[in-house]
């Protein structure tokens, strides 16, 4: 059919009427044929409606610090590995989320540190803020992932084990915020980790498992109220800002998520032994259904103290300051 067309063009009289419409009917439907089976006309369009909207996704997008979805391909032979805890988050949308609950920076601090960035869906909005951004990865091939597709955050890349990092050389000493999709498996020793350095980290932004999320900002009295709870907040006061579905994880975990934001109290004074502190708190909670008479009975000399009627609770029953006048009782023997 499309030859007739290029017939009609080679006639000594110019186009025929009656063939140049048969002709072009034909490359119509020839046209029409191929559209609809070979390239759908909607995914012909699609990249430049993409584009035009601001879409950083767009597979045109490759300027400055934003990243094109052309990267997905590659991106799916990356599979998650359970030895890191790998959950990769694929929500454009909430990974901008994540990003802007940083509420400090510029004001706080002007560095911040993401942990386990992965194949960088953080990442990307992260490097669009001003603040200078390194990220740290245990993973070998995130890492090369990285380098490759966000090759000027190479020399920002620590290839290391948070857990094992020291905070105070990461910035030369200067304060940072914390933010991440953290590794499951290591997300409440993240915090930890975060709290031995808290004069460096006035803010920290991270989504957690739903039910570690609830816990680490959890009040006295709730059921998972424990050592997390007290000793997080105890320097920071927390906010639980959003869930997060399973579903937007690849793959995805077997529990929902939840994003939370510790902001750094400016009363770092516990005004008691803060490493007697921890000992109290979680020799306390080691054994959460006895009193408190029988799990720090190691703490205090005198055994008639601990026949008061203070000592008769529980540990999930008692609010952040009982356990600094704890500390402060043992303190004095």
């Amino acid at each position: 059919m499309a030859n007739l067309f290029f017939v009609g063009l080679a006639h000594p009289d110019g186009l025929h009427p009656s063939l140049t419409y048969f002709a072009l009917s034909g490359l119509f439907i020839w046209l029409t044929y191929f559209f609809r089976w070979a390239v759908p006309i909607a995914d012909v369009f699609r990249p430049f409606r993409a584009f035009y909207a601001g879409d950083v996704s767009c597979p045109f997008r490759g300027l400055g610090k934003e990243k094109s979805s052309i990267l997905s391909a590659n991106s799916a032979q990356l599979k998650a590995k359970k030895s890191f805890g790998q959950h990769f988050l694929h929500r454009e949308d909430l990974a901008k989320r994540i990003a802007d609950s940083l509420s400090l920076a510029g004001s706080g601090y002007e560095n911040v540190l993401e942990v386990g960035p992965g194949r960088g869906m953080l990442t990307k909005y992260l490097m669009l803020m001003p603040q200078n951004l390194k990220v740290v990865e245990a993973d070998q091939d995130m890492v090369a992932y990285l380098q490759k597709y966000y090759p000027e955050l190479t020399p920002n890349i620590l290839y290391q084990d948070f857990l094992k990092l020291n905070l105070s050389q990461v910035f030369e000493g200067k304060p940072f915020g914390l933010v991440g999709n953290f590794p499951y498996n290591i997300s409440s020793q993240i915090v930890f980790h975060m709290l031995e350095h808290k004069e460096l980290v006035p803010e920290m932004v991270g989504m957690f498992q739903k039910e570690m999320a609830e816990r680490i900002i959890a009040p006295p009295g709730s059921k998972t109220y424990g050592v997390i709870s007290v000793l997080a907040q105890a320097f920071y006061t927390g906010k639980y800002l959003f869930n997060v579905d399973k579903s937007s994880f690849n793959p995805p975990p077997q529990v929902q998520s939840g994003v939370i934001r510790l902001l750094r109290k400016e009363n770092q004074d516990l005004g008691c032994d803060p490493k007697l502190f921890r000992q109290i708190v979680k020799a306390a909670f080691n054994q959460r259904r006895k009193m408190l008479r029988n799990t720090l009975k190691p703490f205090f000399k005198d055994p008639a103290v601990l026949e008061a009627p203070f000592f008769m609770q529980r540990p999930e029953q008692l609010p952040l300051e009982a356990f600094v006048e704890l500390t402060q009782r043992a303190g004095e023997g």
